[in-house]
């Protein structure tokens, strides 16, 4: 997959001036793979696997001399003009700072994987558009609260300013954090539907495993502790407990009681962390509550696909 989706990097119609492969202390020798077949791009070999958010902050840290950031996962696959067409919509949408792919599944591209993150006013957060019908739909640029950010554009000084991906997340639900402090800052996500991906999704991870979950929903916590604002906190928290109730019912009639109960457990004792990193991230937002109030998701039913 890592070489497939460096192949595609190599044939952009608008060569990105720097890659970054970012090597999370691998085993497989995928890192060696990666040097000899692609000798142009820097192969950084991290120490320790420190998870997605700290990989991709380091390499934001030293993508130096550039204004944007293009992160692509090793299990994305861009079309040729993917990074070509996501700058151009920059280059049109002045005021935005964040750029998401249209992104298709890979095993069923007449399926999108997600046209952008959806937040919905409990907390649960899922891929807009997420196995539905890709023809004819979603063709028109629209904001959104966050990317995927396994296929997204971020400006690297905005990106750096809000302090990037959080990395006590180590993964999952990050990049919807994110979206949610660039949004709070003032700083808005243009869905692009001509910049396209082909996603395997959850390729090393599973879908729905032990390890999937418990970052998952650990991390949907701490996202809602730091982000909604004001009155929406204390007004949807009854909404946020319910939901949360409601998974670690739903996984424990699956079998996977242990692993809910152990990231709601974990979810709770990094409150007080979470609720420093809140007193800051609301010191410094400038959006309004309406606003926020407008991007969320308030379907009955959390995780409808359309």
């Amino acid at each position: 997959m890592l070489l497939r989706c460096l192949e595609s990097i190599r044939a952009q119609s608008l060569q990105p001036s720097q890659v970054f492969v970012m090597d999370n202390a691998s085993s497989d020798g995928s890192a060696a793979a990666a040097a000899k077949a692609f000798p142009e791009f820097s192969i950084v070999v991290l120490n320790e696997n420190r998870g997605f958010a700290a990989a991709n902050n380091h390499a934001a840290k030293i993508a130096n001399n550039c204004e944007w950031l293009a992160l692509l996962n090793p299990d994305a696959y861009a079309a040729t003009d993917w990074l070509e067409n996501s700058l151009e919509a920059a280059q049109r949408s002045s005021g935005f700072s964040v750029f998401g792919a249209r992104m298709l599944m890979d095993n069923d591209p007449s399926l999108l994987d997600g046209v952008g993150d959806v937040y919905h006013i409990s907390g649960l957060a899922w891929r807009k558009g997420h196995g539905t019908p890709a023809a004819g739909r979603f063709g028109k640029p629209v904001e959104i609260i966050s990317p995927c950010a396994a296929a997204a554009l971020y400006r690297r000084r905005d990106f750096l300013a809000v302090g990037g991906f959080d990395e006590d997340y180590f993964c999952y639900m990050e990049d919807v954090d994110l979206g949610f402090r660039l949004r709070l800052a003032g700083l808005r996500c243009l869905y692009v539907p001509d910049a396209i991906v082909m996603h395997t999704g959850s390729a090393l991870t599973g879908k729905h495993s032990s390890f999937s979950i418990y970052h998952g929903h650990r991390n949907l916590v701490w996202t809602y502790v730091k982000n909604m604002p004001g009155v929406l906190f204390w007004a949807l928290l009854p909404v946020h407990l319910a939901m949360n109730i409601v998974a670690v019912i739903w996984f424990a009639s699956q079998g996977q009681g242990r692993v809910i109960l152990r990231a709601k457990r974990d979810a709770l004792c990094g409150i007080p962390e979470m609720w420093r990193k809140r007193q800051h991230i609301q010191k410094n937002r400038v959006t309004s509550i309406s606003e926020i109030w407008h991007l969320l998701n308030k379907s009955v039913l959390p995780g409808q696909r359309s």
